[in-house]
């Protein structure tokens, strides 16, 4: 095998970057790998076994080229593996750190099958892309013609950013709307630190607005501008909001204080970071520090939750999950590095109800006289909103498969106790806004779920010039599909455009 670039599975092991120490990462909200250095990272990459059919590129949601990229990569061509991985992946960068690569191109990779440990897919991702912007070889955009056409698009998370890329590569006009006061959407406010570095961000939102695109911020479409309005402005719109409204649990005391929703838990604490003023987090509601704090949920939001409150300096932190942890829908990776950094996690277990009591004097007087003690809930001026200090937790077990082969939880009759809280986080997913009423589009259709309904090939919506993208089409997904789909929409609306064109000229 002297002189072969690839194939070194069988002499070289799978590394990864180092990882800094679990006391270390719990002090900031920095990336907790440490980056490849040139050498390591070439010989990670030839051990790729250049399979004739790469399952690594068919579980890629954007099918990228990867088994082409690491093989440029082990022979040093690192400049010419960033443009390919660049030709079908937006943002790289972004998913080499955040993409769960266990689930995808990693999980199904040929030699991981084989017993061999797969491919370091995701870090020499990253290693690629940070190295390109290190050594200048990332660009804004310079479209080779410029064109009258413009494009709305509603939303600056990475669906509609992804979009913007594309469609200002052909040459039109892009602005994009956000009701935030940072591009981004979920990368910015969502995602911590500790996953992904805020300047990340950052340099590829000033590189496309370098390269013409336009960011109009703290916009909600609605009530500070109407969505017939930026219809009026554009020859076509791509609506890629996202989703913000959370899954809730109808339960006794489910509104207590210290009951607050991941979002914005996850919100609050990345303002933080960027040095904001955040009144929730300054007072204490929305900060865990010295608090014991319950996580309720499984998923990636909840893994975000539970190691942000080890790093603000929670009395302990414990994660339920109705299911086992083989069921977890979560990032297997993840939950190994929460449990590295002091995460308990609590097995078939949900909540039953919130145990709470009345602040302060309101213990001993009669609650319906103080006056906001522990919130005003009802809006008569009085405190009626109890201060968390428990959750009932119920024990469950798994029975039965239901509908979609999965073992259904069930309560085990008398297997409860109450979990001492001071903050509880509720993470148990997000569902879309009714987008229609907000926007007084009657015309837009839905689906059953709520979500846009947008045909699956072209993203159209129901109304004319208009296409959406993204988790508000899909559900709450993945960032590698909002990509993807933002991608495809571009491609289709470009080729629409160009067609409304051509029939003009006719």
């Amino acid at each position: 095998m002297a002189g072969q670039a690839m194939l070194r599975f069988v002499t070289i092991g799978r590394e990864m970057p180092e990882k800094r120490t679990p006391d270390e990462r719990a002090e900031d909200f920095h990336e907790i790998y440490r980056e490849f250095a040139d050498r390591k990272a070439t010989e990670q990459a030839s051990r790729c076994s250049q399979c004739g059919v790469p399952y690594c590129q068919s579980h890629c949601p954007l099918h990228n080229n990867i088994p082409d990229w690491l093989r440029l990569t082990a022979e040093g061509r690192t400049e010419e593996a960033y443009r390919v991985a660049q030709s079908t992946n937006t943002f790289p960068e972004i998913c080499g750190r955040i993409c769960p690569q266990d689930r995808l191109c990693e999980g199904n990779c040929v030699i991981e099958q084989s017993g061999h440990g797969t491919v370091t897919i995701g870090a020499i991702e990253k290693y690629v892309t940070d190295t390109a912007w290190e050594r200048g070889w990332v660009r804004p955009i310079r479209p080779a013609t410029e064109r009258a056409e413009s494009v709305g698009i509603i939303g600056a998370g990475p669906g509609g950013l992804a979009a913007a890329d594309m469609l200002r590569r052909q040459g039109f006009q892009v602005t994009v709307y956000d009701r935030h006061d940072r591009a981004g959407g979920l990368l910015t406010y969502g995602i911590p630190g500790f996953k992904l570095e805020k300047h990340v961000v950052e340099r590829r939102v000033r590189l496309l607005e370098e390269g013409g695109v336009e960011f109009v911020l703290n916009t909600d479409v609605g009530p500070d501008i109407s969505f017939d309005a930026i219809r009026g402005r554009h020859d076509a719109v791509l609506i890629a909001t996202g989703v913000y409204k959370t899954r809730d649990l109808d339960l006794d005391n489910a509104e207590a204080q210290g009951v607050v929703r991941a979002l914005d838990y996850l919100t609050a604490a990345n303002r933080a970071e960027f040095g904001d003023e955040v009144p929730d987090f300054a007072d204490g509601e929305l900060d865990a520090r010295g608090k014991r704090v319950v996580v309720i949920g499984g998923g990636d939001t909840a893994m975000d939750c539970v190691r942000t409150a080890i790093r603000q300096g929670a009395l302990s932190v414990k994660c339920l999950y109705r299911r086992d942890r083989a069921n977890m829908p979560g990032s297997q990776r993840e939950v190994a590095n929460a449990e590295e950094e002091g995460v308990e996690f609590v097995w078939l277990s949900t909540p039953s109800a919130f145990a709470g009591h009345a602040p302060g004097d309101a213990r001993q007087a009669d609650e319906a006289e103080v006056d906001n003690a522990g919130g005003d809930v009802t809006g008569d001026g009085i405190g009626d909103m109890p201060v968390i200090s428990a959750v009932r937790v119920q024990r469950m077990r798994l029975g039965p498969p239901d509908v979609t082969g999965r073992q259904a939880p069930e309560a085990i009759e008398g297997a409860d106790y109450d979990e001492p809280a001071e903050l509880v986080i509720k993470a148990l997913g997000f569902e879309p806004e009714d987008i229609p009423r907000l926007w007084g589009q009657p015309g837009l259709e839905v689906t059953r779920w709520g979500t846009i309904r947008a045909e699956h090939a072209t993203h159209r919506t129901s109304l004319p010039g208009v296409y959406a993208v993204g988790d508000i089409v899909r559900g709450a997904s993945l960032v590698v599909w909002a990509i993807r789909d933002g991608r495809e929409a571009a491609a289709r609306i470009a080729a629409d455009l160009a067609a409304a064109v051509e029939l003009a000229a006719e």
